[in-house]
């Protein structure tokens, strides 16, 4: 087999020379070539067929490209993420003057999140870092349109309006919240999306991404938890946003209420302790 390997190797270096040669092999280390003007195809058909395997050797492109973090985001969140940072203050105060300003461009990342739409192979991450962000932007968006505002429910029936078509659909913000983003399972949505309002959980300066939004949301709801403004917590009272009133079915999807805030709370509650809840401030958040 040695002399085929030879004739073969003759062969691939001669082959690009535009001459026809060929191979003819004298003894296992040897092969002498003959360069003939002219082959016919009776000769071609004549010749041995020779099977040749061989083991692929990576190329050094391929040893990187291995080397690379398989990550992808499947939507490309970072027209949201530029806004937020220029117009959203550390501690979640909004510039909803800097924002309209932006429309255009604001509703130009909206519009781009109906020409990309989850699909069923997207994970749990993307789609709640999609949906998430979704909301938040159409929140900012509804408080723009409305302008000058002292509180979101000024506005007649905010969660109810259809002003936002994503694909061939007119979404609303409560059909987001209820019907898409709770029924994920995952409680620290509520921490996530925005309601416009002082009382809320801050809305967070960066944008949801596939990669982070599992460590965002728990970065969210030790914050909000801990925060004196928004509850008050000691081992034995606890005085808390009405945010887990509303929604304690979700908070006691794994245990009680208290086995939820003990997840985050720097206090360690008992789990008997007295729960009242505080009143809900809606001042818009700016």
């Amino acid at each position: 087999m040695k002399k085929y390997y030879h004739i073969l190797i003759l062969s691939l270096l001669f082959g690009a020379c535009g001459t026809n040669k060929n191979l003819v092999a004298t003894d296992s280390k040897t092969a002498t070539v003959i360069t003939e003007e002219t082959s016919t195809s009776e000769d071609i058909q004549n010749e041995p067929k020779i099977a040749v395997v061989s083991e692929a050797v990576p190329s050094k492109a391929d040893t990187i490209i291995d080397q690379l973090p398989m990550v992808v985001e499947v939507f490309n969140h970072s027209g949201w993420n530029q806004l937020l940072k220029k117009h959203v203050s550390k501690d979640g105060r909004v510039n909803y003057e800097g924002f309209r300003n932006d429309k255009g461009i604001l509703r130009d990342y909206i519009a781009s999140l109906g020409d990309n739409m989850p699909t069923y192979n997207w994970s749990q991450e993307d789609k709640l870092a999609f949906w998430m962000n979704a909301y938040n932007a159409m929140t900012v968006d509804l408080i723009v349109r409305n302008l000058p505002l002292a509180s979101i429910k000024d506005i007649d029936k905010p969660w109810d309006q259809r002003l936002w078509k994503l694909d061939t659909k007119w979404y609303n913000l409560d059909e987001i919240e209820h019907q898409i983003l709770r029924k994920m399972g995952d409680a620290r949505i509520h921490f996530g999306i925005n309601c416009a309002s002082f009382s809320c959980p801050p809305l967070l300066p960066t944008a949801f991404t596939s990669q982070n939004v599992d460590k965002q949301l728990d970065f969210l709801a030790k914050g909000f938890v801990n925060d004196a403004r928004r509850n008050q917590i000691s081992a034995d009272n606890i005085e808390i946003s009405k945010i887990f009133s509303w929604f304690a079915k979700d908070f006691k999807s794994d245990g009680s209420l208290i086995d939820f805030l003990n997840q985050y709370s720097e206090t360690t509650i008992n789990p008997k302790a007295r729960k009242s809840f505080m009143d809900y401030d809606w001042t818009l958040n700016k």
